[in-house]
């Protein structure tokens, strides 16, 4: 199979006529094998997927898109190419639905930082895809979202956002302006800052894993 996207992938134990699907999305400078690596200790009744992002920083380093520095040492990030991995995504999600048993209303998406923000990306963008988010010391990029997503009907998104109060890649701030931002625009939310930095403890897996079953 030749689909948009490299992956790895862990079939259900218990296979039905469609299987709900987690798909996996790594963060900057990481690859497909990154969050793979806790696939055993999720869920059995789950596809599990995890896709490499398509710009190749060398040596088994992937993004989603490119972050730049300017003469002043700012970081910015590459908006365009964020998009297109954004559509990539979306057309990702739709190979695997046509190539294996997925249940369409069943999608959850887990991000790593980058791999975050470009969930809450498709997300926002195209709702009807996606049943669940689990965004992961991430953030939500407006100039990512789809024109006029404003007006996508989120009532079946649910997210589960957490954030470690000492990250010292993506600030606080920035996780508690998207927590704000999507009470604003109505979608319905859990948001939980831990005493962490740039990472995924037990504790943040150990919550998650209960709002997804709660919530699948």
């Amino acid at each position: 199979m030749n689909l948009s996207l490299e992956y790895l992938i862990k079939e259900p134990k218990i296979k039905k006529e469609s299987n709900p699907l987690l798909l996996l999305l790594h963060g900057y400078g990481s690859n497909e094998a990154d969050l793979f690596s806790f696939a055993s200790e999720l869920p059995e009744e789950y596809y599990i997927i995890s896709a490499r992002a398509p710009y190749d920083l060398q040596y088994g380093s992937y993004a989603w898109y490119a972050i730049n520095f300017d003469a002043d040492e700012n970081k910015f990030s590459d908006h365009e190419q964020a998009k297109v991995s954004r559509d990539l995504i979306g057309t990702f999600i739709d190979e695997l639905i046509e190539n294996y048993p997925i249940d369409a209303k069943k999608i959850t998406l887990i991000g790593f930082s980058q791999g975050a923000i470009l969930s809450y990306g498709v997300a926002l963008s195209e709702p009807q895809k996606i049943k669940n988010v689990i965004g992961l010391s991430g953030y939500v990029s407006q100039p990512i979202l789809k024109e006029g997503f404003e007006q996508n009907d989120f009532s079946n998104l649910g997210i589960f956002a957490s954030h470690g109060t000492v990250d010292q890649v993506i600030p606080i701030e920035w996780a508690r302006k998207s927590d704000a931002f999507l009470t604003q625009v109505g979608i319905a939310h859990t948001y939980k800052e831990y005493p962490i930095g740039h990472g995924i403890s037990p504790q943040v897996f150990f919550d998650f894993k209960n709002w997804l079953q709660a919530h699948s």
